[in-house]
């Protein structure tokens, strides 16, 4: 199983963050990288001994291999879970919003694979999913947004590239893929998609009333990331991790 790992650069985050938060980030990303190069590292070395004869020091090497893609593991889904964190806090995206920046291919099909059945569950008909453009990638290819499409079609579901074209609008009721009106979809903060005719008096109401709603009500971020992110990363520790 290979892992295709690069440096995902500051912008893995959608949003004004703190030199923490990204340093933090690149941490967990640098170490899974070194594991995955320790246990790639030990395996060749493993099959050396191997063919020279000695099995003792081949499964020794093998089985540090592993420890090695454990630990690459961990540290990827720790980042992972970060990432996921720092995007979706509130205020940051709308409810109907999920933002993968920052994601691995994998990871980012996984979350939005889960975040779609919550979705669901709690009858939402629609959902925003920030793709990026892929100006941050290697080669700037967009490398999470077909594998979200390709989840769609998968799922059945209809979709549309909105008119920023780092986001995707899922019709989640499988009917045709046709975004709500202006004025009906509420705001987050940094790339989510902005409305004409939209008053700066309502908008003042809606963060006064998204404010009054935070301090009586739990996190709504936590519920889903408290929901989504557990089941996620349990099925990541076999994946192959891709990065956008």
């Amino acid at each position: 199983m290979s892992y295709e790992m690069s440096h995902m650069g500051p912008r893995a985050f959608n949003h004004d963050n703190s030199s923490d938060a990204e340093a933090e980030y690149d941490r967990l990303r640098d170490l899974a990288r070194q594991e995955a190069s320790k246990r790639g590292q030990c395996f060749s070395r493993s099959k050396e001994a191997y063919s020279s004869g000695d099995g003792a020091g081949a499964k020794q090497l093998s089985e540090e291999g592993k420890a090695h893609g454990r630990k690459m593991e961990e540290y990827n889904k720790q980042a992972s879970e970060f990432i996921f964190r720092e995007n979706n806090a509130s205020g940051r995206v709308a409810d109907d919003t999920i933002d993968l920046h920052g994601q691995f291919v994998e990871e980012a099909e996984e979350i939005l694979e889960e975040r779609i059945k919550y979705a669901k569950s709690h009858g939402q008909s629609h959902l925003h999913v920030i793709v990026g453009k892929g100006n941050h990638s290697a080669q700037h290819v967009q490398k999470i947004k077909p594998r979200v499409e390709q989840v769609c079609r998968e799922l059945g579901l209809q979709y549309a590239t909105e008119d920023n074209a780092g986001r995707i609008y899922v019709n989640l009721t499988g009917g045709e893929a046709i975004m709500p009106p202006y004025g009906g979809h509420q705001q987050g903060h940094q790339g989510s998609h902005q409305y004409p005719g939209q008053q700066g008096h309502q908008q003042h109401q809606q963060h006064q009333q998204h404010q009054n709603q935070n301090q009586n009500q739990p996190d709504e971020l936590e519920k889903l990331a408290n929901a989504i992110l557990p089941k996620v990363l349990r099925k990541l520790e076999k994946a192959c991790c891709v990065v956008m």
